[in-house]
């Protein structure tokens, strides 16, 4: 089926064609015509499937007919990141070049004044993460009544990042006779609660077993030791050794975490990039935009890499960090693979991340294999990369865990005290060991005879009246 069998208008299909697209995605050829039918859908897709050009071509059709009001957008799309919601907006850019479409983008990293006049001009498409929408409806700058399509897209991300309440609160402040889309990887129980409260008889649109991974990655995991630098080796090994390495993300649990990886590959001569929340909004759009340039061919990032982004060349993903929960797992590695393209996800497994492997193989229902690390050791350069905190541990003593150097011999001194600084180290003396000493206690002449209290403290020696 070609894109001219769903309904599409002229000029989206004449935008389509631009792009060099000729067959929808199973989501786009399923998902499309319900839109259209003005019908709530509940999309369930692995990543990278075209879940957004799922919503975005149909809401272009809508929205030739109709003029925005101020402050009063038409249409509304939720997304759980900046970057979700700059891509978005990119898409309607891309296949609404034809139409005079305003789109807005309300996202934090952006001066309130800015966003306040795209809003007072009149909004067709509002795009937004809900914290900052919020801000603006809780400002009295924008009005939620004139919405007449719903997009929450990436519900189970919003379900970790924890605006689930928001959510809510959103869907409270639109029109209850509103059309809903609801796009989704996985169905947790708290998003499945969600869609029955807030979509009306849905069409279920599920092209994909939830929280399956593509079959065109090809996962594997490396055994390394427990300590971070033992890590970094590993990763550096990998990536020198990796086939047909062209670019790659590599993923972190921890901002802080970001940083030093970071930091460290800077210092080995890779050329890399870091992307997580703590950055501003300039600094995580520049490093993006240079690795979907190439200009980066690596990316050190946080989770807020793993959803939806398009970036459909990457060639590798690198777990440095296992993720803590499954449904993440199947995120991340969806960066590779993509668009039919193969990928390779490998991920830096340690003997603390025997449970979390297993949850991810129990939820993608295949064991991840093994691959051979071989024999990884410390190597000097890493203990500089480590926090302070952590080389200080380090060499503790001999006989501590994990092989620390003995504590370094003092120099012997001279009689005068100073240390001894020739070339010729001078013998010291062997000194005699100090004789064993009793007791400290005070002097007295004699232990005392039996009958004498003369060493008894004299309220002891009082009489005492017995009673009758």
């Amino acid at each position: 089926m070609s894109f001219s069998h769903l309904g599409l208008s002229d000029k989206v299909l004449a935008a389509v064609a631009a792009t060099g697209y000729t067959t929808p995605t199973p989501i786009q050829e399923q998902a499309i015509p319900h839109v259209l039918a003005r019908r709530d859908v509940l999309g369930i897709a692995q990543t990278g499937t075209g879940k957004t050009a799922a919503f975005v071509l149909p809401m272009l059709t809508i929205l030739e007919k109709g003029r925005a009001r101020a402050r009063m957008p038409r249409t509304l799309i939720l997304e759980p990141t900046r970057e979700l919601a700059a891509q978005v907006k990119e898409s309607f850019d891309k296949y609404g070049a034809g139409q005079k479409l305003n789109v807005a983008l309300l996202i934090g990293g952006v001066s309130f004044g800015d966003q306040d006049i795209k809003l007072t001009r009149g909004v067709d498409v509002l795009i937004a993460t809900p914290g900052r929408l919020l801000d603006h409806t809780e400002r009295g700058g924008l009005l939620l009544t004139g919405v007449e399509l719903l997009v929450i897209d990436e519900a189970d991300r919003m379900l970790d990042m924890g605006f689930i309440p928001d959510i809510e609160r959103i869907c409270k402040l639109v029109p209850f006779t509103r059309q809903t889309l609801f796009f989704t990887a996985t169905m947790p129980p708290e998003i499945r609660r969600v869609t029955e409260q807030f979509l009306h008889n849905p069409e279920k649109v599920e092209v994909s077993r939830p929280a399956t991974a593509a079959v065109t990655v090809t996962q594997s995991q490396v055994r390394a030791g427990r300590e971070a630098h033992d890590k970094r080796d590993v990763l550096r090994r990998l990536l020198r050794d990796a086939k047909d390495l062209k670019n790659a993300i590599i993923f972190c649990n921890r901002k802080r975490e970001v940083a030093v990886l970071y930091k460290s590959l800077q210092k080995h001569g890779f050329s890399v990039g870091a992307l997580h929340g703590d950055m501003d909004q300039p600094a995580r759009m520049a490093a993006l935009d240079q690795f979907r340039k190439g200009e980066l061919p690596l990316l050190v990032a946080s989770d807020v890499a793993a959803r939806g982004l398009d970036i459909p060349e990457v060639s590798h993903v690198f777990n440095f960090d296992v993720p803590h929960h499954p449904d993440d797992y199947v995120h991340r590695i969806g960066r590779t693979g993509r668009a039919g393209r193969a990928g390779t996800a490998i991920s830096i497994v340690t003997s603390l991340d025997t449970k979390s492997i297993a949850a991810i193989e129990k939820l993608i229902g295949q064991a991840i294999p093994r691959a051979e690390s071989g024999d990884v050791g410390h190597t000097a350069s890493d203990e500089a990369d480590q926090p302070r905190e952590h080389r200080s541990r380090e060499g503790a003593g001999e006989g501590s865990r994990g092989g620390r150097k003995p504590r370094r011999e003092r120099t012997p001194r001279h009689a005068n005290g100073a240390r001894n600084g020739g070339a010729q180290p001078q013998v010291a003396s062997p000194r005699p060991p100090a004789p064993t000493r009793e007791p400290r206690r005070a002097p007295r002449e004699a232990d005392p005879e039996p009958g004498d209290h003369s060493h008894l403290p004299a309220f002891l020696l009082r009489p005492v009246r017995a009673r009758a």
